[in-house]
């Protein structure tokens, strides 16, 4: 494991938790979504055959993350030669795949509304973050989106492009990212992306596959440091872990509901159509606008506890391999 490695995790974390999200013209996330509409809007066909929407899917997943990758690759690789270059290029590229900081800061937000009692104002930001319908919703299902969207994006947000990054370097977590983005975009089992889309969600299933049961665990050692209920997070995780729809979100959000003692999931609204969720968690505890200070408690530490680790590997890596460089 290089040291450049160890550096740039260390300094794309930090700038994240002290800036955020790079606020910059061009964001790399934005100009991957740009791409993703600007193919879909070529290769998609209404009228067009399942089977081949499907294929037209499969194209249109490769054809947005394989340039992402060459170019992230091939460029950083010129870059080489120009150490304090490539250095800096190597930090905004995985700092722009990381949400910590916008995380908080919508959670927070979220958080001070309802303890003004401005429910508009939360369900508006509330409804920035998640895909389900906000306007109706009270302050105790507000709260369950809001921590249901936390434990997720742990994972998605978070733990998934470090974990890439750990494995493949940059062009790797920059890859992640895309196939999140894909997900979020036209991974949805409506008429128009049921089979076009259907790619793209069986390929972020599989990329979040390891990241997310990654994200179960930190969220446990979280707990354990925390003071949360970890005994009662790791029965909920093998209890109810694999009930959620998503082969993945289920862990982080049942790690979440046994350490607060709180139960998730439940029926929710997408454009007036009711999808009824199985419950994560037992209500030990009524859901109150606290858990979300909670959650986000739980976050920060999945992110200090993946950090230690991954220090941890790069000096026994040096200690057993002096000198030598991960593959």
């Amino acid at each position: 494991m290089d040291q450049n490695r160890l550096t740039i995790v260390i300094l794309a974390v930090l700038l994240d938790l002290l800036i955020g999200d790079p606020q910059v013209p061009y964001h790399p996330v934005a100009l991957v979504g740009r791409m993703i509409s600007r193919w879909e809007r070529l290769l998609y066909r209404e009228d067009a055959p399942a089977w081949r929407q499907r294929l037209a899917g499969i194209c249109f997943a490769l054809v947005n993350v394989l340039p992402v990758v060459f170019v992230v690759f091939f460029g950083l690789r010129v870059l080489k030669n120009i150490p304090a270059l490539y250095l800096a290029g190597s930090v905004f590229l995985l700092w722009s795949t990381i949400t910590v900081r916008s995380l908080d800061r919508a959670g927070r937000e979220i958080f001070a509304f309802l303890k003004e009692g401005d429910l508009a104002r939360a369900r508006f930001h509330l409804g920035l973050i998640v895909g389900r319908d906000t306007a109706n919703l009270d302050e105790g299902e507000i709260t369950r989106a809001t921590v249901e969207t936390i434990a997720e994006n742990v994972s998605d947000g978070i733990i998934a492009p470090l974990f890439y990054f750990l494995i493949g370097g940059v062009p790797l977590a920059c890859a992640y990212r895309v196939i999140n983005t894909l997900d979020s975009m036209v991974g949805y089992k409506n008429e128009r992306y049921l089979n076009f889309g259907w790619f793209s969600a069986r390929l972020d299933d599989l990329a979040n596959y390891l990241p997310a049961r990654l994200t179960a665990l930190l969220l446990l050692g979280s707990a354990l440091i925390r003071r949360f209920n970890w005994r009662h997070a790791v029965l909920v995780i093998l209890r109810d872990g694999r009930k959620h729809p998503s082969p993945n979100s289920g862990y982080p959000e049942a790690a979440v509901a046994g350490a607060l003692g709180v139960r998730l999931g439940g029926t929710n609204y997408y454009q007036g159509v009711p999808s009824r969720r199985p419950y994560l968690g037992d209500p030990c505890n009524p859901l109150e606008r606290a858990h979300i200070k909670a959650a986000l408690d739980l976050m920060h530490w999945a992110v200090v506890l993946f950090l230690a680790v991954f220090t941890a590997g790069w000096f026994i890596w040096y200690r057993m391999f002096p000198g030598g460089r991960m593959p």
